[in-house]
């Protein structure tokens, strides 16, 4: 009986869990975008990636079939305006966590292919200079499930 329960809490465990996604020795910790508004040209995703190697690796390119084009980006601010600038790639050192977050940096999805809603998952690919391409999808959330980011 103990283990019948032990497989069923594994069953439905999994779907949470395969929110994260490891490939060689990076993490990437539950990619999410807000809810786009209904009209909106452009939306903003989200995600927390680790090296837990000992080799540095980049992240040097997003690409998804929810958006016309899809960028790397960070936010600089500058006599309090705030101005996106797209980055070539984004190093990811061994034992560092690079966050990606509002008004920070961020993937940029422009030229959007479609409507969400809360509760999508968006797929999409992130190419990594030596961990190659890996398949993750963005959970599209309300903005207020993300203010505070200790659980993830």
């Amino acid at each position: 009986m103990k283990r019948a329960l032990t497989l069923i809490f594994l069953a439905l465990a999994t779907p949470l869990a395969a929110h994260d996604t490891t490939a060689g020795s990076l993490h990437i910790d539950h990619p999410w975008m807000p809810v786009p508004t209904a009209t909106a040209k452009s939306a903003a995703g989200y995600m927390v990636i680790t090296n837990r190697g000992h080799e540095a690796d980049e992240l040097v390119e997003v690409h998804s079939a929810f958006a016309d084009q899809t960028m790397l980006h960070t936010t600089e601010h500058a006599d309090g305006v705030a101005k996106m600038t797209h980055i070539m790639s984004l190093p990811i050192a061994p034992g560092e966590t690079v966050t990606l977050e509002p008004d920070g940096l961020h993937v940029m999805f422009m030229g959007l292919q479609g409507k969400t809603a809360e509760g999508d998952l968006i797929p999409a690919t992130l190419v990594f200079r030596n961990a190659g391409e890996v398949a993750v999808e963005f959970a599209v959330d309300a903005m207020d499930d993300h203010s505070d980011h200790s659980g993830h």
